[in-house]
């Protein structure tokens, strides 16, 4: 059975700050003190394991990805 795409995610921390946990893991893989410090290393780690990163605002929701996998719809141009 097929999975769905690999994913990163961009999370608020309930106790501050932000952490990059890869989808469906409990454990974050990092831990910053500010959401620019987690968006870098969140890529980093994304363009590394070809991943979609999913960015989230302080209220949870999902506000915009960044693909670095084998994207089945890429955009034309």
């Amino acid at each position: 059975m097929p999975k769905g795409p690999k994913t990163h995610h961009v999370v608020p921390n309930s106790n501050g700050g932000w952490d990059v946990k890869r989808g469906g893991s409990e454990r974050a893989s990092g831990h910053f003190d500010t959401k620019a410090q987690a968006l870098e290393r969140g890529r980093e780690i994304s363009r590394n394991q070809q991943t979609e990163l999913r960015i989230h605002n302080r209220d949870g929701r999902i506000s915009s990805s960044d693909s670095h996998g084998n994207d089945p719809h890429p955009p034309r141009g």
